[in-house]
């Protein structure tokens, strides 16, 4: 399971502000950052992070990572992960930004 936190419209390749090539990384997931998050901007109880990353198919014991656009706010994503009670997640480091740079890696757009 691969999460990219990414707002939406970068995931699917509508917006992308930062680097050259816009989408994401083929498989990937899109859970946007602030969703972990409340309207006080407080993390989500444990049992509605697990809710969240449940519904987009994160399973207990299953291999997770997570990307953004330069492997710095994904690490808030693995943090929600552990809250959430899946354990220990990956962090894709270079994430999005790392993975343009060969041109004969794969970009998704779209959901």
């Amino acid at each position: 399971m691969l999460i990219d936190v990414r707002a939406a419209e970068r995931f699917r390749g509508e917006h992308e502000p930062i680097d050259r090539v816009a989408g994401h990384v083929p498989g990937a997931v899109n859970a946007p950052l602030a969703g972990n998050t409340d309207e006080t901007s407080r993390f989500r109880s444990d049992a509605g992070l697990r809710k969240r990353f449940a519904d987009l198919g994160v399973a207990d014991g299953g291999p997770v990572a997570a990307y953004c656009g330069s492997g710095v706010t994904a690490t808030q994503t693995l943090l929600a992960l552990r809250l959430a009670g899946f354990g220990d997640a990956a962090l894709y480091p270079g994430s999005w930004s790392g993975w343009i740079t060969d041109p004969s890696r794969p970009v998704a757009t779209g959901d």
